[in-house]
Parts: structure tokens; C-alpha cells; sequence
């Protein structure tokens, strides 16, 4: 392929995919981008970079994406629109580095599988909000990382091989959900040769040394910033398997069929006692088995595709605890990594059976392809509409999710900020309602009263924050004040 064929072509993905982020790019902040970012004490100070790769306050060790933002704040200040073009331009570039590494092992469709991932509605969900950087960061050295091993495999000069590992360094520091790397790379590896060397284990080994690393360090974080002793999720092992073969079925039905989305979803509650529980995980299990004794034939493209999926959701399957799993047991910006071995795969195999048709089957792919383009187009469109502000995001999320108590938490801020008292009052109710020792509901909740005037009742709700949480210095200075004017009379 000539250079100005690949400009042209990688050109082609850079402007679709900004077209189809357009809502998004107009739009503001939400959810965790103010805590994380324009909120941030650490972004703000003057040290920020120092104390992010000290690790000091800090909830995770990302300090490669802390530092980014704490440049991007000192450009834009609480600006979003140059917060969303740095993390669409991020995206667009990974789809441009998936064409490439999708050539380099010589998978069919490579460009129209890259597109797709582009423009493919679960990817909202990390391109459309601002704190989740951390997820384009990350997977461009994830992604630089593979290249860069695939040219060491292919002429075996080390320089190669110290790139790759310094780029997996860089994904590491930008956000450790790339863990998985070392068995992506033997994947691939094993794709190109037909076998795995012992030589290839070898070299495999400081990429797993530095996954384990870096492994700790997030469990370790995760532990003392944000569980502080809370559990998640508090059933056993035996529940956390069950589950995970629901995760790997669910995220594989949003690739396919990607309606419905949501940023959370209903928790499932999975009863390992029943034997349906175990159907899910049973079924994956037994689909990789298949593949792989078929895998001197048709079964090849699918252990490799589909085994990489489900590989590299290994660190969202529910096995590690984490904050976000007091919302939701999946997050559509969880399989950011993962889902270009489902979209690779379907590409491929409609690119083959084309090819086998002939020239008819030329014209059918083409076409096919404009649909699939168009109508993935369109989705990423509305779902990037409905990120643009806080209200549009969580009134879609309590449309879906109703009892999402998080949603409707932040669907209350958001409407009270607006003005929007009596509606922020409904969706305050419904929160504590949901999770009544939701302190900072409770504390919000009393502001929105006393703001409609019903002094009263917005005292209650701050006595019960209280209770709730003793040490809330907020709800206290807010009592005070309640109760300071209900006593002059509610002037």
C-alpha cells in the first residue's frame, strides 16, 4: 500500500469519526469528570505531576493520565470541548492503530473492522466522557506496544522488542486494564506461526513480570482509596465464577446488538446454588474448548477472536473488587480492549464469504458494508447526544435503569442545578428511597427542599445525613443554616 493510500484511507477514519462525535464535542462534563479532573486538588496544584507519580491521594495509580490532565487543565480550565477533541482524536487514532496491527496479522476487512470499532456505539462510553482518557490513553501504547512486538517477531532485531516493552510500560502508567497484554501478544503470535516457541515464553516473561507489578499496585490502590475496607461484592467465589460467564454473554450481545446501552446497568443477582446460574460460563467453557479442537480448521478464527475477548476481559469479570461494582457488575467502557476480537472476527468472516462468492459477493459486501457503516454511524450519533450533559445522560439512565439509585442521585444534582427544584426533589426521594443510607443524597435532598422553601422537611434530611454520617461537615454546616432560618422565620 502506497503512503498517500494510507493517509487517505487512515484520513477517512479520523473525519467519520469525528462526524459522529459531534454531539458529544459541543457537550460538558459528567459524572466522575468533575471529581477527577476539573475538581481535582491534585489536577489544580502546581505539583499535580510530582504528586501523581508519587501516587499521593491518589485512587489509582495512573500517573501517566494524570499528568496529561493536569496539562489539558492548564490549556482548557473547566472548558470541555478540548477535553472531548484530545479524547476523540485518541480514539480515532486507536482505530487507525487496530487497521494496522489487523494487516500486520493479515486478518480479512482490516480497515472496515477498524472503522467499526471506531464508530460502534459501546465505545461512547470511553470516547464520549472525558475521565475515561484513561481508556484511549492507555490502549494507544497497548496498541503501539503489539506493533512494535509483531515487527521484533518478524525480524527479530531486540530494539523492537525494548519499544514494545516500553510502550506497555506507558499503557500501564495510563491505566492498568491492559494487564493481558503478554497473552494478547502469545495470541498473536500464535496466530502468524500455527504454534507457540518455547522461545516465545521466554520472551513473554518481563511482559507478565510487569502486568503483575502493575497488578498489585492497582489492587493495592483500589484497596486503601476506594474500598477502605468496604466490600462490593460480598459473595463468594463460586458466585463470582457463575457471574462471570453472564459478563463475558453480556458484553458479547452489546458488540453484536448494541441497544438498550446504558452507563449502568441492573446488578444481576447470581445464585450459584442453581444450576442455570452455571449455564452461561458452562457454554463459554465449552465454545473454547470447541475452538480449540477444531483448531486446525474453521475453529482457528474463532479461539483466536473470540479467545482474545474473552482474555482480555479476564480483569472486569469480577474477580477483583472494585468502586464502580456498587452500581453495576458491567460497564460498557470495560471492554474497550476486548471487543475488536468480536469486531475483527464478523468483518473477517463476511469479508471471506464475499471473496467466495465472486463478483457478485464483491458488490454484496460493499453494500452491506454502507449499511453497517451507516446505521453504526447514526447510533454513535444519538448515544454521543446523550453524553453532551449531566440531565440528558442520567434521565436516560433512570429511563432504563429506574432503580440505578447512582443515576438518580446525579439526574437530581443535575436538575437541581438547573433550577429544576420539584423534578431534583422527585429523583432525590427516589435515590434515598433506593439506598436510604446514601448520606450525600440525604445532604442534597435537604438543599433542594430548603431551596422550594419547605424548611422543615430539608432539616430532616440533614439530621439524617447526620445520623447516617456523623463526620459530614457539609450536612452540618447545612443544618446550621436550616436551622437558622426556620428560627428568623424562613427569611
Amino acid at each position: 500500500m502506497s503512503g498517500r493510500v494510507f493517509a487517505g484511507r487512515a484520513a477517512l477514519i479520523l473525519l467519520i469519526t469525528f462526524a459522529v462525535y459531534l454531539p458529544v464535542l459541543r457537550g460538558g462534563f459528567v459524572f466522575d469528570d468533575y471529581g477527577l479532573i476539573t475538581e481535582n486538588g491534585v489536577v489544580r496544584a502546581d505539583n499535580g505531576i510530582r504528586l501523581f507519580w508519587s501516587g499521593a491521594g491518589a485512587a489509582d495509580y495512573y500517573p501517566l493520565t494524570g499528568s496529561v490532565w493536569w496539562l489539558e487543565w492548564r490549556m482548557w480550565d473547566d472548558r470541555a470541548t478540548g477535553y472531548h477533541v484530545v479524547n476523540v482524536l485518541l480514539h480515532a487514532a486507536n482505530a487507525i492503530l487496530v487497521w494496522l496491527i489487523l494487516r500486520r496479522l493479515r486478518i480479512p476487512g482490516a480497515w472496515l473492522a477498524a472503522l467499526v470499532f471506531a464508530i460502534h456505539p459501546v465505545n461512547v462510553a470511553t470516547a464520549g466522557w472525558i475521565s475515561e482518557q484513561k481508556n484511549t490513553l492507555s490502549m494507544m501504547f497497548y496498541s503501539i506496544a503489539i506493533l512494535l512486538y509483531l515487527e521484533f517477531d518478524a525480524d527479530g532485531r531486540w530494539r523492537w522488542y525494548a519499544l514494545s516493552l516500553g510502550a506497555f510500560v506507558l499503557a500501564l502508567l495510563s491505566k492498568t486494564g491492559v494487564v493481558m497484554l503478554p497473552v494478547a501478544l502469545l495470541g498473536c503470535v500464535w496466530w502468524l506461526h500455527d504454534r507457540l516457541r518455547w522461545k516465545d515464553g521466554r520472551r513473554s516473561v518481563p511482559f507478565f513480570a510487569l502486568s503483575l507489578l502493575f497488578g498489585l499496585t492497582t489492587v493495592w490502590f483500589q484497596y486503601h482509596w476506594v474500598l477502605r475496607g468496604t466490600t462490593f461484592r460480598p459473595e463468594g467465589f463460586l458466585s463470582k465464577l457463575a457471574a462471570a460467564g453472564w459478563v463475558v454473554w453480556f458484553y458479547l450481545g452489546k458488540i453484536l446488538w448494541p441497544v438498550n446501552l446504558s452507563v449502568i446497568y441492573p446488578k444481576w443477582n447470581v445464585d450459584p446454588s442453581r444450576w442455570i446460574s452455571w449455564f452461561p460460563a458452562l457454554l463459554v467453557a465449552a465454545c473454547l474448548a470447541l475452538f480449540w479442537w477444531k483448531r486446525r480448521t474453521w475453529g482457528r478464527p474463532m479461539l483466536f477472536g473470540l479467545g482474545y475477548f474473552a482474555v482480555t476481559l479476564f480483569p472486569v469479570l469480577g474477580f477483583f473488587d472494585q468502586g464502580f461494582y456498587d452500581y453495576s457488575l458491567v460497564a460498557d467502557h470495560w471492554q474497550y480492549y476486548s471487543m475488536i476480537g468480536v469486531v475483527a472476527l464478523a468483518v473477517a468472516a463476511g469479508a471471506v464469504v464475499c471473496r467466495r462468492i465472486g463478483d457478485r459477493g464483491r458488490m454484496v459486501g460493499v453494500l452491506a458494508s454502507a449499511v453497517v457503516v451507516v446505521v453504526l454511524g447514526i447510533a454513535t450519533w444519538t448515544r454521543a447526544g446523550v453524553y453532551a450533559t449531566s440531565e440528558t445522560l442520567w434521565s436516560d439512565t433512570v429511563t432504563k435503569n429506574p432503580d440505578a439509585w447512582m443515576a438518580q442521585y446525579n439526574l437530581g444534582l443535575a436538575l437541581g442545578k438547573a433550577g429544576k427544584l420539584d423534578e431534583a426533589i422527585a429523583h432525590f426521594r427516589r435515590a434515598v428511597q433506593i439506598k436510604p443510607g446514601f448520606a450525600e443524597a440525604h445532604n442534597f435532598f435537604g438543599t433542594a427542599l430548603l431551596q422550594a422553601g419547605r424548611g422543615q422537611e430539608a432539616i430532616e434530611q440533614y439530621r439524617q445525613a447526620l445520623r447516617i454520617k456523623p463526620d459530614y461537615v457539609e450536612a452540618q454546616v447545612n443544618l446550621d443554616r436550616a436551622l437558622s432560618r426556620e428560627s428568623s422565620g424562613g427569611n
